[in-house]
């Protein structure tokens, strides 16, 4: 399929970022784990998935301060698509585009 990645600057540093599936494939795991850490801590879409087309508003702050997040969404047809080093400070939207 070829899934990439696109962002769009922030209007604050207030790491609530737009997720966006611009993907024909629905996305069935969306993680964002703090750059150079070794785990992807845990599904934030949970038992939701989000369709083609489909975006979600997430509060990407662990608590730390920190704005450097690498993320990775996982689609219905097995692709995987990993973005490191995303600034949520600065971003306020992140596409997954084909």
């Amino acid at each position: 399929m070829g899934v990439m990645a696109t962002t769009s600057p922030a209007v604050a540093a207030d790491r609530n970022v737009k997720i966006i599936n611009k993907t024909n494939t629905t996305m069935i795991a969306f993680y964002a784990s703090r750059s150079k850490t070794s785990d992807w801590e845990e599904d934030i879409l949970g038992d939701d998935v989000l369709e083609p087309g489909e975006s979600i508003r997430i509060n990407i702050d662990d608590g730390t301060g920190a704005c450097k997040f690498d993320f990775l969404g996982e689609f219905e047809d097995g692709d995987e698509v990993v973005k490191n080093g995303v600034d949520v400070c600065k971003v306020g939207e992140f596409s997954f585009t084909q």
